[in-house]
């Protein structure tokens, strides 16, 4: 298994997949056809499921960072006899730029060896194992590339390198002096397509990957608090996309543990429902207004007609509904973490807080919906009917438990929030007697919640009806504006949470969770400095922030003991949560309403508020 860690890994992106790279050079993960497509190199997940190492052969010292403003990852390795720097990018499509970056990556790793001083013996080692390390391609040369082929996959290594080639890996070994540039590209292509994969000039991907990123950044402008670490969490989030359908992926990586050794270990490399009301806010607050549309317009199209089932939970980037879990297992995992899995069986699941969601993100992005599209409307005016009826109803809950439906908090709460909006839009979603129905509705949730989810004992809303079991997510009731954070009940649900389930600047979900949960963190940022603690609030944000690793990226959770970052990585929900949580600040600074107050009974429900 490879040592390197989860935090040890760069973040590469083409706008249909990812790869990741770790400090000592070696690609660990790369699913080139799209997100959730194979692994043609997998070590992160077992040392036999492929690699692409380029390296010093001596002892080295290790120093990286992004491009300015890009997701293009310079490393430089220094060595006793000199340095060298590997620049490392996913192909954008040539002088794409703007918006219209990703649509048609030519689906291109491209690594750029750079002597910078002295001379350095370097290694390099590429060992692909094609679907998920289940197939063992053969290597063979033609026209000066090393060619791996088996089953749907063909790989062109094209190396400024003399390399050995065995049936099933190729290794060399080159000195790179100062001034001197080696260029390697690795090009992907289904093996039964007619083209081969792109023969590209590593260092033109490299500098049209810096060009083309640089133009997204440079059409969204951030002016709140946290500019740099705002920016380049949007380009994260911006990484995270399928650019075909604009859908955002909740990260690039399947099975990375919430606890080592632990069993909690699932593919991420889909499409939550959850995620699509904070998405919007945070591709909002970045000033994205067109990712924005585009959401919206995916969102619609995946949900199609409702019928009488479950509310879709999550999705494949291009709107599949089928996600059924796989094991694999011939792989140990990471870590010795498994099972190691493919597929995300909370597709089956019922969480009524989605409705919540997709209406609060409609509100939020009323400008710009309004005149509503028909087949916009018609799914929030379902969304509307559904929070109505399944309100009553258990479910799994946020955290997706897997033993037994219960009656979470935070789900009544999202349906709370679904039949609010819904009744903001008022005449423009539908007809008045509708819209009373849904108010109606609205006020019997609002007093189920207050009602069963206070316990006196707890001193707090806990998660469940009537539990006295602390849960992190009853954070976002002020943030959907359920309760005001000044609120006495909220001041003692925060103070309790902070207390119980805090440690250090980190929150836990519950209690018995392995490892301190990034948005939930952030959620209390939100709630500090709605309750008027702002400085507090600040630090904290910092605190929370400077846990990212040495590029600024963000796992799922991170442990308080060590520091480590666990779980699936680079996280969106992560970036997502520092996102909001600056913009969250920054509003507040300007004296900004997070909420505007619920329309007043007494008049007209089409009342725009």
């Amino acid at each position: 298994m490879t040592s390197a860690r989860i935090g040890d890994h760069g973040f590469l992106a083409d706008g249909r997949s990812a790869a990741l790279v770790d400090l000592a050079g070696s690609v660990n993960w790369w699913c080139p056809a799209r997100f959730d497509g194979p692994a043609v190199f997998g070590r992160i997940l077992d040392d036999d499921a492929g690699h692409w190492v380029i390296q010093p052969e001596a002892d080295f010292a290790t120093d990286r960072a992004y491009l300015t403003d890009s997701l293009v990852l310079r490393t430089v390795f220094t060595t006793a006899t000199g340095a060298v720097a590997v620049t490392d990018a996913l192909a954008l499509e040539p002088g794409a730029r703007g918006h219209d970056i990703g649509r048609s990556s030519p689906r291109v790793l491209a690594r750029v060896v750079r002597g910078l001083a002295g001379e350095v013996r370097m290694r390099l080692r590429y060992r692909p194992r094609f679907e998920y390390g289940r197939v063992t391609a053969r290597l063979r040369r033609e026209d000066g590339r090393l060619v791996a082929t088996a089953g749907a996959t063909r790989l062109d290594l094209r190396a400024d390198a003399e390399l050995s080639c065995e049936p099933a890996e190729a290794r060399g070994s080159f000195t790179v002096r100062a001034g001197e540039v080696r260029q390697f590209t690795l090009g992907y292509a289904p093996a039964y397509d007619a083209a081969a994969p792109a023969p590209l000039d590593a260092d033109q991907v490299i500098d049209n990957a810096v060009a083309g990123w640089r133009s997204w950044l440079a059409l969204h402008e951030y002016d709140g608090l946290y500019r740099e670490r705002v920016r380049h969490s949007a380009l994260v989030v911006q990484g995270l996309t399928y650019r075909p359908s604009g859908a955002v992926v909740a990260a690039v990586s399947t099975s990375l543990p919430e606890k080592l050794g632990g069993e909690r270990n699932y593919d991420y490399r889909f499409v939550w429902v959850r995620d699509f009301s904070l998405t919007l806010e945070a591709l909002s607050r970045a000033a994205c207004s067109d990712e924005v549309d585009r959401q919206f317009e995916w969102m619609a199209r995946s949900m199609g007609v409702i019928d009488d089932g479950p509310v879709p939970i999550m999705y494949g980037v291009e709107g599949e509904r089928d996600l059924t879990e796989h094991h694999l297992d011939h792989l140990t995992g990471y870590a010795g973490s498994r099972p190691v899995l493919i597929g995300n069986d909370a597709w089956r699941q019922r969480q009524t807080d989605v409705v919540g969601e997709i209406l609060g993100a409609a509100w939020m992005m009323r400008d710009r919906l309004d005149p509503l599209r028909p087949d916009v409307r018609q799914l929030l005016r379902a969304m509307a009917d559904r929070a109505a009826h399944d309100w009553r109803l258990p479910d799994a809950g946020m955290w997706e438990a897997r033993d037994a439906e219960r009656h979470y908090v935070s789900s009544k709460v999202q349906c709370w929030a679904a039949l609010d909006r819904a009744v903001r839009f008022g005449s423009r979603l539908a007809e008045p007697a509708e819209v009373a129905r849904w108010a109606v509705a609205r006020d019997e949730v609002r007093a189920a919640i207050l009602a069963e989810a206070w316990s006196e004992r707890a001193g707090a809303f806990t998660g469940v009806f009537g539990s006295d079991d602390l849960d992190a997510s009853v954070l976002l009731m002020p943030l959907v504006g359920f309760l005001p954070a000044t609120d006495p009940r909220m001041r003692s649900t925060v103070r309790a949470v902070r207390e119980r389930l805090a440690d250090g600047d980190l929150l836990r979900r519950w209690d018995g969770d392995p490892a301190g949960f990034v948005i939930c963190s952030f959620w209390l940022v939100g709630c500090l400095a709605m309750a008027g603690e702002r400085e507090h609030a600040g630090e904290l944000f910092e605190r929370l922030a400077d846990r990212a690793n040495d590029v600024g990226l963000l796992a799922e959770q991170i442990d308080p003991r060590t520091g480590e970052p666990l779980g699936n990585f680079p996280q969106a929900f992560s970036h997502i949560g520092l996102i909001n949580a600056a913009g969250g600040l920054s509003d507040l600074d300007a004296g900004h309403r997070v909420l505007p107050p619920a329309p007043d009974r007494r008049i007209p429900v089409d009342k725009w508020s």
